[in-house]
């Protein structure tokens, strides 16, 4: 692993972006490893897209350039084609398959893109793909809000970030209600599981 890993992490509002950024960030000091994070809140109530930006070892800024990105991970597809220009050839994407169209798609003023059109581009500008139906996972651990711990798991599995799986489960404990903790270590587990062999 080198020294210093740029995570970028996008999704739309509402979906826990934030959340899983302070959760990495949380694991990431309780390892002894430095880490810098930053957030671009957009136009996050309207769901807007909600960016952050997690460096992990002895960086001197939490700003990601473009072509700069280890690893994107992303909350929604199209999000991660508007992203794919802080991604480069080898850059790790971890992606839910799982749309959440915005307003204008909804009422028929804008088209979303085919899915499989949007991995297919996704793959021929990046390295290697992880991709998984996150809103699916997440609603089998019994919240379909908990897709954010369901990529957790998916990024813990890839060893891409210097932060071990236990260490993510223990900041997820920390950082969330008792009442959803079981349901968010569930889907945290499930994610893991579904990134295996991708």
């Amino acid at each position: 692993m080198k020294d210093v890993v740029r995570l970028v992490i996008v999704a739309v509002g509402g979906q826990g972006n934030l959340l899983a950024a302070r959760v990495l960030a949380e694991a990431a000091l309780s390892q002894g490893v430095p880490v810098h994070m930053s957030e671009i809140h957009g136009m996050a109530q309207r769901g807007g897209v909600v960016e952050s930006a997690v460096v992990f070892g002895p960086a001197e800024s939490s700003i990601i350039s473009d072509a700069e990105a280890d690893v994107l991970l992303s909350f929604e597809p199209a999000e991660t084609l508007r992203a794919l220009n802080r991604a480069r050839p080898g850059t790790l994407v971890i992606t839910s398959t799982s749309p959440l169209p915005p307003f204008t798609a909804a009422i028929g003023k804008g088209v979303y893109p085919e899915p499989d059109k949007v991995l297919d581009l996704i793959r021929q500008k990046t390295g290697r793909v992880v991709a998984m139906d996150a809103k699916a996972l997440a609603a089998k651990a019994g919240n379909p809000l908990a897709q954010n711990m369901v990529l957790l798991g998916a990024l813990a599995r890839t060893q891409s970030v210097p932060v071990p799986a236990d260490a993510i489960r223990k900041a997820i404990e920390a950082n969330t209600k008792a009442a959803f903790a079981e349901i968010n270590l569930k889907a945290f587990d499930l994610g893991h599981e579904a990134a295996a062999g991708q």
